[in-house]
């Protein structure tokens, strides 16, 4: 028991002799956070519009980074290879719109969902058949290098991910919140029969919020992509911004980045100090437990809204 104790303990006997570290692994968290919340803000987007979970965010974040390195691979140069990739988001926010939404207005909420879950395995199919399914390298001009603030290093690649966080999350809550637009956003996620009663285009919206997603997932793709190559296995890392999701709120822009910011730095800290506790490899199971704790505790994440419906 003791050998425990002092164990639990150790860490922060380290972090006040080493607090130089300490600020390494600290910095190291919030950008990895940053970077699930740039995947978790595309969720919040549909959920937001349709009430729906978009089972097919991740590999949204996938095709677009495997459209932006196949075009770049082909000679075309990485400015004009990035406004074909939005353009290619873009129409496939309009083909989803009229091909699998629109025949289901007014469905059950289960049902919209199942059509993510095809989309997202058809989404997959298609780009391994139109790219290939090998790992690609993505080179957009971003150094994977460090330099040294302080005595404390900080990645270039991490310090860019976390500004384009902060400018995203920024502009996407003004837009919800002033534009007449994000308005209607909001009111289409509360009822959709309410939202077309009073003259809200349920199509357009719905496309605008997927071609806003499908951009989210370009900048998620590049900068998932830069760091770790373009690979099938990046569709996986939906499965990690989905704790981010419950612990910062479905609903909630903030949120996100909020829970992102938990998630990183907290699994960061629990494997550099309390991993050689348990063996290591703290870092794939400490997301899931602390978002079972907050659906024990708080089922609507930090910042989500409180559901109350009548049965």
């Amino acid at each position: 028991m003791t050998e425990v104790l002092a164990g639990l303990v150790a860490p922060f006997a380290d972090i006040a002799s080493s607090p130089r570290f300490f600020a390494e692994v600290l910095i190291g968290g919030v950008a990895a956070g940053l970077m699930y919340s740039l995947v978790a803000l595309g969720f919040v987007l549909i959920f937001k519009a349709s009430g729906v979970f978009n089972f097919a965010q991740g590999v949204m974040v996938l095709f677009a980074a495997l459209t932006l390195v196949g075009l770049i691979e082909r000679g075309i140069p990485v400015a004009v290879a990035l406004a074909l990739t939005v353009l290619v988001m873009v129409l496939l926010a309009f083909a989803i719109e009229r091909i699998v939404l629109r025949p289901l207005v007014n469905q059950e909420y289960i049902i919209l969902f199942m059509a993510t879950i095809g989309l997202n395995f058809f989404l997959e199919g298609f780009g391994e058949m139109v790219w290939g399914a090998n790992v690609k390298r993505l080179d957009v001009g971003i150094p994977d290098t460090s330099f040294k603030v302080a005595g404390v290093l900080v990645n270039r690649l991490e310090l860019t991910a976390a500004v384009t966080a902060a400018v995203l999350v920024t502009a996407l809550a003004v837009f919800f919140q002033k534009t007449r637009i994000g308005r209607a956003l909001r009111a289409v996620a509360d009822d959709h029969e309410a939202a077309l009663s009073i003259g809200i285009p349920l199509r357009t919206i719905w496309t605008v919020v997927w071609s806003v997603a499908g951009l989210v997932a370009i900048v998620a793709g590049i900068m998932w992509g830069a760091k770790s190559g373009v690979q099938f296995s990046l569709s996986l890392i939906a499965l990690k911004a989905l704790p981010v999701l419950i612990l910062g709120g479905f609903t909630s822009v903030p949120g996100a980045i909020a829970g992102g910011l938990i998630i990183g730095v907290g699994e960061k800290i629990a494997e550099v100090y309390w991993g050689p506790l348990v063996g290591g490899a703290i870092e794939n199971w400490f997301a899931y437990v602390l978002a079972l704790a907050f659906l024990l505790f708080r089922p609507q994440g930090l910042f989500g809204e409180r559901i109350i419906e009548r049965v």
